[in-house]
C-alpha cells in the first residue's frame, strides 16, 4: 500500500513538472531567437509590428494597429484550435482570416501600394469641425456641405454628425480593399489548370463577392441613414452618439428582435458607447503626452525626457488593451446579432 501510495505521488509530481514545462514551452515560444520578447505568437504578425514600428507610425494610428493584431491573432489562434479539430473544411474561416489580414496591411499602409485611399486612423479631432474638411467621396462632400450649411444642427450634434460621415469613410475604404482583393482573385483563379485547385478557388471567390455583396448593402444603407438624417437632422430621441454603436443599434431594428430583446440589447450598447468613448479620451491623452514628450526631448532634460517616456509608454500601453478589448467587445456584438439569425434583411 505504502510503495503504490509512493508511485501515485511520483506520477503527479512527474505530471505537475511536464505541465510547468509545457507551460514554459509555450511561453518561450513568445520570445524571438535572441531571446527577446515579442508582441504576438504570430511570426507574420509580429513582422507588420516591426516594420510599423520602422515605419514611426504615429502613436494613435500605431495604437489602433497594436488592436488590430491582437484580434487577428486571437481569431487566428481560434482557427488553428478547430483545424485540428477537423473543422473549416470548405476553408471559409480561413479565406477570411486571410482577406482580413489583408484589409490590416492596405489599411495601415504596409501592402506594397502608394495608399491612395487616404484612411486617417489618427483622426483625434475630428470632433473639430472644419470648412475644409472632405471625405474623399463627391457624394459624401456634397452631403456634409449641405449638414453644415443647413442651420438644422447644433454644434455638438454636427460634431456627432462628422463623426458618422468618418465612419462611412472607413467603411467605403474596407470595400475598396475587399474589392481588390476580389480582383486579385479572379487574376488568379484565371491562370489555374488543376480543375481540383479550380473548385477551392471558385470556393473562396464565392466567399469573397458575398463579402463584398454583404458590404454594398451596408454602405448603401449607411449612406441612406446620413442623407436621411441631413434632410431632416436629428431626431429628439436619438439613442446613440457613436458612430459604431449606431451602425449595431441599426443593424439590430431591421432584425427580427422583439421588443424585450432590443431593449436588453440597447442596455449593452449603452455599455459598449461608455467603453469607445473611454477609448477615445486615452487616445487623445497618449497623443497629448507624445507631443508634450517631443518637446522635453528637444530641450534635452533627461530626467524631464525619462518621466515624460514612462508615462507615454504607460499611457501606451493603456491604449492598447483598451482598444482590444473595446474592437472584442464590437465583434462580440456584431457576431450576436447576426449568429441568431438577425441577419440583415435581403435587399
Amino acid at each position: 500500500m505504502k510503495m503504490q501510495l509512493i508511485i501515485l505521488i511520483s506520477l503527479f509530481v512527474i505530471g505537475a513538472m511536464a505541465g510547468k514545462y509545457s507551460k514554459e514551452m509555450n511561453e518561450q515560444q513568445a520570445s524571438d531567437k535572441n531571446n527577446n520578447q515579442v508582441e504576438f505568437r504570430i511570426a507574420k504578425l509580429n513582422q507588420v509590428w516591426e516594420k510599423a514600428i520602422r515605419m514611426q507610425l504615429a502613436p494613435v494610428r500605431l495604437s489602433e494597429l497594436h488592436s488590430d493584431l491582437k484580434i487577428q491573432e486571437k481569431d487566428e489562434l481560434q482557427w488553428k484550435k478547430l483545424k485540428a479539430e477537423g473543422l473549416d473544411e470548405d476553408g471559409e474561416r480561413e479565406a477570411k482570416l486571410r482577406r482580413n489580414f489583408n484589409i490590416i496591411l492596405a489599411k495601415y499602409g504596409m501592402d506594397g501600394k502608394k495608399d491612395t485611399r487616404a484612411l486617417d486612423s489618427n483622426r483625434l479631432k475630428d470632433h473639430d469641425v472644419k470648412d475644409g474638411d472632405t471625405f474623399d467621396d463627391p457624394r459624401l462632400d456634397k452631403l456634409w456641405n449641405k449638414a453644415k450649411t443647413s442651420g438644422k444642427f447644433s454644434d455638438e450634434e454636427l460634431q456627432t454628425l462628422q463623426r458618422e460621415f468618418h465612419h462611412h469613410k472607413d467603411k467605403l475604404n474596407e470595400y475598396n480593399i475587399v474589392m481588390d482583393t476580389v480582383s486579385r482573385t479572379e487574376e488568379i483563379h484565371k491562370n489555374v489548370i488543376s480543375p481540383l485547385e479550380g473548385d477551392t478557388k471558385e470556393h473562396v471567390l464565392h466567399q469573397k463577392h458575398s463579402d463584398l455583396k454583404q458590404r454594398m448593402r451596408d454602405l448603401n444603407q449607411g449612406f441612406e441613414r446620413l442623407r436621411k438624417i441631413t434632410h431632416e437632422g436629428y431626431s429628439a430621441d436619438s439613442e446613440f452618439k457613436e458612430p459604431r454603436v449606431i451602425e449595431l443599434w441599426e443593424m439590430a431594428k431591421r432584425s427580427n428582435l422583439t421588443e424585450v430583446e432590443l431593449d436588453s440589447l440597447k442596455e449593452e450598447l449603452r455599455h459598449f458607447e461608455t467603453k469607445v468613448e473611454k477609448h477615445q479620451h486615452y487616445q487623445e491623452q497618449l497623443e497629448l503626452s507624445h507631443q508634450k514628450l517631443k518637446h522635453v526631448e528637444a530641450l534635452g532634460d533627461k530626467e524631464h525626457i525619462t518621466r515624460n517616456k514612462e508615462k507615454y509608454n504607460a499611457l501606451a500601453e493603456k491604449a492598447r488593451e483598451m482598444g482590444y478589448k473595446m474592437k472584442k467587445h464590437l465583434q462580440d456584438l456584431t457576431n450576436k446579432i447576426s449568429q441568431n439569425g438577425l441577419q440583415h434583411n435581403e435587399l
